[in-house]
């Protein structure tokens, strides 16, 4: 494995290129950066007040890291350059490669990096806050620190606008990939990990090009007591592809990628501003945030907004616990209704000791505490009288072990420099309240499974589609209940076949994707006797009809071109598409897994007795769900697999219908 080390922590730097040169050599001066700068231009003398050299050759020695900042082709020649005389890395900028449908000239890079890391092409650099070195031809908007977090982004601007935050997160290392063409994500995720000073990873990634080495890092993270939080961004266009399923347009939409973060352990977020205050939440606390959380303040509009924000997210609030109750009503007298959300009123306002006791007292009976807390602006404002507040949030933390979130309802309405004094103290301040929710719940995101690994990836193929009959008979195969059928060429041949079934009977046409918009599906028939042909047909099936079905459940499999295989489950039959009612997994997952899964189905209720219904046998469907899974990781001829519907009874369940592609 190539290594980073010196890249990413250098104790000298080259810099090409007489423009971003001085760019770089004017931020490594701002940041303190001890080592030495070495400008390379084959005729100026002097670039930002340093001594320029007129060749790499020149060099006192070979560098730690070189930002190049020549044109593309140039960059070719300097990078095998600099791989000839043994320097630990650089960061190739230019654009034009790849991305810009010049693969050759990208491959040719590669070539001459040889064993040298690069960062890009394609790339804006790296800065390293906790040295000093910033490989960085621009503004940007931190400052030095002896820990923070790390930022990984595949887009420069991004990364740019995150480093501008003033919401008190230490960032310790901002990094591109650009086009990620020698070092890739996990490999840039993992060096930095690896230093002690960085406390979590942040990212702005567009694709990911090794789901197991990046699920491998994600566990590693944990182990490490660091958490990874993530932006995945092109998920409509990576996580779909072209299929005659339902499955592929109710799998597409970013619900593979989603899948895999999960599973993988790696929070999800939205936007920019869930990613900050998420990172924030790892960097005080680590990863693996309790669920148990309470809400204080001092208004009832506050408490109920806070409710109300947090329900779309899936955070509940506990009742209080009994000795709490106890406790908090002898403080705040009978007046105030114990609850939480906690409405504490105002009777206790600037009362240090009396806010202490009842922030401590709350906090005590739960994982984790928001303290919903906006002090006036300074400009217009007294703000000090909120202080006694402040101080008893942390108190409350530091009496009980538990965390203690300040939380302003807007991000504008805390001071960055009290934020940073507390988080110095090591209470995290979280900014805007329904982003602080959002990072809440991504904070509560569990470890994925120990060694879990996604499937390997297999490229494009060209594919054929098995008839019913022929779908039907693999998944009996692979120990699939299916109904008792027939088939023949004729409507004839079927109906002489079909003496031996019992009615009622299902008559379906082959040769069709969608059976039921084709007009090829007739239910319910006494006799196979005058049915008449259906145009378009290329064979028939007669199977006995499933009586006693609870649900209709859609079962889907398909490849995935980045995370090997997916699974789809949701609520099936002909509305299927409308509901849009489904989850979404990576395989492998066990039957609990896929049980877990499907209980954050919107109808699930309907499925587990809801007002007395007749629970459906939902253990079956996952039974059926690893056995397909299984047979689509053993087989990798198999392209796609579903099931549409299984019918669900109060035991057992039964695939009445089969898609099934394979390559040719």
């Amino acid at each position: 494995m190539i290594s980073l080390d010196r890249l990413l922590r250098p104790r000298h730097i080259a810099v090409l290129g007489a423009g971003w040169a001085r760019n770089v050599i004017e931020q490594c001066a701002k940041m303190g950066f001890a080592g030495q700068v070495w400008p390379v231009h084959p005729t100026r003398t002097e670039i930002g007040g340093l001594k320029a050299y007129a060749s790499l050759a020149d060099l006192p020695e070979p560098p730690d890291a070189t930002f190049v900042g020549v044109n593309r082709h140039a960059t070719v020649e300097v990078v095998a350059e600099l791989a000839r005389m043994g320097a630990g890395g650089a960061i190739c900028f230019a654009s034009g490669w790849t991305e810009a449908g010049e693969p050759e000239l990208q491959d040719q890079l590669v070539k001459a990096a040889g064993d040298m890391p690069i960062l890009g092409p394609n790339c804006y650099g790296v800065i390293n806050y906790l040295d000093g070195a910033l490989l960085w031809p621009d503004q940007h908007g931190g400052i030095r620190v002896d820990r923070g977090v790390a930022l990984i982004s595949q887009s420069s601007n991004i990364v740019i606008n995150l480093g501008m935050q003033k919401r008190a997160l230490p960032v310790a290392y901002v990094a591109c990939l650009g086009n990620a063409a020698v070092v890739g994500l996990a490999e840039l995720a993992g060096a930095l990990l690896d230093d002690p000073r960085v406390t979590a990873l942040g990212l702005y990634i567009e694709g990911i090009d090794d789901a197991a080495a990046f699920a491998a890092l994600a566990e590693r993270a944990r182990a490490m007591g660091k958490g990874i939080v993530c932006i995945k961004s092109g998920k409509t266009e990576l996580s779909r592809t072209a299929a005659a399923s339902h499955t592929a347009s109710l799998a597409g939409g970013g619900a593979a990628s989603s899948a895999y973060l999960r599973q993988a352990g790696i929070a999800e977020v939205n936007t920019p501003s869930e990613l900050i205050e998420t990172l924030k939440i790892f960097h005080a606390h680590g990863p693996d945030l309790g669920q148990r959380i309470c809400s204080l303040s001092c208004s009832g509009g506050e408490a109920g907004l806070v409710a109300d924000l947090a329900a779309p997210f899936g955070i509940d609030f506990p009742p209080v616990p009994d000795p709490v109750r106890t406790r908090l009503g002898e403080i705040l007298g009978p007046i105030v209704t114990i609850a939480n959300p906690l409405d504490y009123h105002t009777f206790i306002w600037g009362d240090g000791p009396r806010t202490t006791d009842v922030f401590t007292t709350m906090l005590s009976g739960y994982d984790a505490g928001i303290y919903i807390i906006d002090p006036p602006r300074k400009d217009r404002c007294d703000p000090a009288g909120y202080q006694p507040a402040l101080d008893a949030i942390v108190a409350a933390q530091n009496a009980t072990g538990k965390i203690a979130f300040p939380v302003a309802s807007m991000p504008e309405n805390f001071d960055e420099r009290v934020a940073m004094e507390l988080m110095g103290q090591g209470v995290c301040t979280l900014m805007g309240l329904e982003t602080s929710l959002a990072a809440i719940r991504a904070a509560q995101t569990p470890a994925g499974a120990r060694g879990w690994r996604p499937a390997a990836t297999l490229p494009p193929r060209e594919t054929v589609m098995l008839s019913e009959a022929e779908g039907k008979a693999l998944l009996a195969e692979a120990g699939v209940r299916v109904p008792r059928a027939v088939t023949g060429a004729t409507l004839a041949e079927v109906r002489d076949k079909a003496v031996g079934l019992t009615a009622p009977l299902a008559l379906k046409g082959l040769g069709f994707a969608h059976k039921t918009e084709a007009g090829a599906v007739r239910l319910g028939l006494a006799t196979l006797d005058g049915q008449a042909e259906m145009a378009g047909a290329t064979g028939y099936l007669a199977e006995e009809m499933v009586t006693g079905a609870l649900a209709e459940i859609l079962l889907g499999l398909r490849r995935d071109p980045v995370y090997g295989v997916s699974m789809t489950l949701g609520m099936g039959g002909v509305t299927a598409e409308v509901l849009a009612d489904t989850v979404t997994l990576i395989l492998p997952a066990t039957e609990t897994e896929v049980l877990d899964a499907m209980r954050r189905l919107r109808l699930w209720p309907l499925l587990d007795g809801y007002r007395g219904r007749t629970r459906a046998d939902m253990a079956a469907v996952a039974a059926v769900a690893v056995k397909l899974g299984a047979l689509m990781l053993a087989h990798p001829e198999l392209e796609e697999i579903e099931i549409n519907p299984i019918l669900v009874r109060a035991e057992g369940a039964v695939a009445v219908d089969a898609l099934i592609r394979k390559a040719l």
